[in-house]
């Protein structure tokens, strides 16, 4: 066991693991990092309890070691951008954190989906959140396609809000 294993309970060598009583991430930044060429486009597809749909786009531009500028909006039904376009630096790291849950709370599987970017493998995490066995987030992570999740559903007191990617872009 390493000095720094033992000072805090998981193995420091494993990019995947990113503190005590998280679960290992599907992917490193690193390949977070390397999945997203010079550039990429990612457009989703959320879809609200009460049945109303839009669709939203993720761009990451100004890619480097430490990370890119993401930029994201909203489309309208012609496909052109619907209000602000907000725009932030992010660093792989924090996008790799994204997946990182706690053990306590959460269960890993895999699944086959079919999704409009094709039929994908996926790291199924489940996180429950309270007593209520009704209210889990999931998330589904493509093998194939390190980086954000291809669909997660959130439970919200209305309903569950599902996001579902329908199209991967590199530049």
């Amino acid at each position: 066991m390493s000095d720094d294993e033992a000072a805090t309970g998981f193995p420091s060598d494993d990019p995947h693991l990113l503190g005590p009583g998280l679960l290992p991430t599907p992917f490193t930044a690193a390949e977070i990092r390397e999945a997203s060429g010079s550039g990429k486009t990612v457009r989703l597809v959320v879809e609200l309890p009460d049945g109303e749909r839009f669709e939203r786009v993720n761009r990451f531009t100004e890619l480097d070691d430490e990370g890119a500028t993401l930029s994201q909006w909203r489309l309208d039904g012609d496909g052109a951008v619907d209000g602000p376009v907000t725009s932030e630096r992010v660093t792989w790291l924090e996008l790799q954190e994204h997946a990182a849950f706690p053990a306590e709370h959460t269960t890993r599987g895999a699944e086959v989906l079919e999704l409009p970017i094709g039929h994908v493998e996926c790291v199924l995490f489940e996180v429950e959140h309270g007593e209520n066995p009704q209210n889990v987030s999931r998330f589904w992570f493509a093998l194939e396609h390190p980086g954000m999740p291809v669909r997660y559903e959130i439970p919200m007191p209305s309903g569950v809000v599902r996001t579902t990617v329908v199209a991967i872009e590199l530049d």
